[in-house]
């Protein structure tokens, strides 16, 4: 399984990239490869590629203010939650996102 996320916040510092590591290890603890953009302060960082998308079997926005780019994930299966709550689920979601796909490949 594949998974592509954008991680975003008001300030564009702490919770943006706290948001994607939070991802990024719940992610390896499930053996579940991601890769995260964040949009910071500093601009977009780690970009997703086309390709990184049209491979993704699901999309996960945390964000808490605009993202840039929303029309790359037309079509998509899209989880969007806040910076925070990922920051405090992680796991949880990488789970549901693993047992959503075990379902859709039956």
């Amino acid at each position: 399984m594949k998974i592509v996320g954008v991680t975003s916040c008001p300030s564009g510092v702490a919770h943006t990239y706290m948001a994607a590591e939070a991802l990024e290890q719940a992610a390896k603890k499930a053996r579940v490869d991601i890769k995260v953009e964040t949009q910071g302060s500093s601009g977009a960082e780690n970009q997703l590629t086309s390709s990184d998308v049209a491979n993704a079997n699901f999309v996960v926005l945390t964000n808490d203010t605009n993202i840039n780019g929303m029309e790359r994930f037309k079509g998509k299966k899209v989880v969007q939650l806040s910076a925070t709550q990922i920051i405090e689920k992680a796991d949880a979601v990488m789970g549901k996102l693993l047992t959503l796909n075990k379902g859709e490949l039956k």
